[in-house]
This record gives C-alpha cells, sequence and structure tokens, in this order.
C-alpha cells in the first residue's frame, strides 16, 4: 500500500495534504483498494459546514456503499467535479486525480492532531 510521508491520515482512511490555509482530501490507497472498483462519488456542496468525524459524503463501489468522514472541522471549499463522469480516478490516483474536496479548516492547526504517515502505516498493519 502507498503512504506518502508528506501527508496527515484519519482513522477512517482518509489523507489530508495541507496547501497554504486549505486542506486537499481524499481516501487512502488501503481504502480504495478495500472498496474494489468504484463506481460513484457522491460530493458535498461547496458551503457545507463540517463537523470532524461525521459523513461528508459516501462512495459506491461494486463491493459496498461507503461513508467519507471529515477529517477537520471547516467549510467545504471546493470539491472534484471530475469525479461525477469518472469516479475511477480514486482507484487508479487517490493522492493525486482521486481527491475528494478542499476544505477551509475552522483551525489550521488540527491538521497537526491527525495521524502522520507511521501512525498510518501501523494502523492497517493491525
Amino acid at each position: 500500500m502507498i503512504v506518502p510521508d508528506d501527508l496527515r491520515f484519519t482513522k477512517d482512511h482518509e489523507w489530508v495534504r495541507l496547501e497554504g490555509t486549505r486542506v486537499r482530501m481524499g481516501i487512502t490507497d488501503y481504502a480504495q483498494d478495500a472498496l474494489g472498483d468504484i463506481v460513484f462519488v457522491q460530493l458535498p456542496e461547496v458551503g457545507t459546514a463540517l463537523e470532524e468525524g461525521r459523513t461528508l459524503s459516501e462512495i459506491e463501489s461494486t463491493k459496498s456503499v461507503s461513508d467519507i468522514y471529515a477529517p477537520l472541522k471547516g467549510v467545504i471549499a471546493e470539491v472534484n467535479l471530475e469525479l461525477v463522469d469518472a469516479p475511477q480516478r480514486v482507484n487508479e490516483d487517490p493522492y493525486g486525480d482521486g481527491w475528494i474536496c478542499i476544505i477551509e479548516p475552522d483551525d489550521e492547526t488540527s491538521y497537526n492532531s491527525l495521524l502522520d504517515a507511521d501512525a498510518y502505516r501501523r494502523l492497517i498493519e493491525d
């Protein structure tokens, strides 16, 4: 499984990349692999207020439907509209073209409370 060192992670298998004052997020390589072929991504609406740990959208694969959880408290600033017509990008490039949304966090320091790459690796190895 690919676990980039420059990202932060949640125990629910979302990844987060700090980009200035915003964060880009998606699901991890581990999560997309467990889901199988992704056929639909429900994108959150821009402007939606998020509570950390609450559901922000759903992702559907040939195996199941799974919730995607907000990694931080904040507001949805942008969504990846390319996933509407090409949800398989989450499988093909989970840390690149398969990103789900950009969040404007209420508190930028909350990013530091997420799992680092080593902690996430330990989580998925157990």
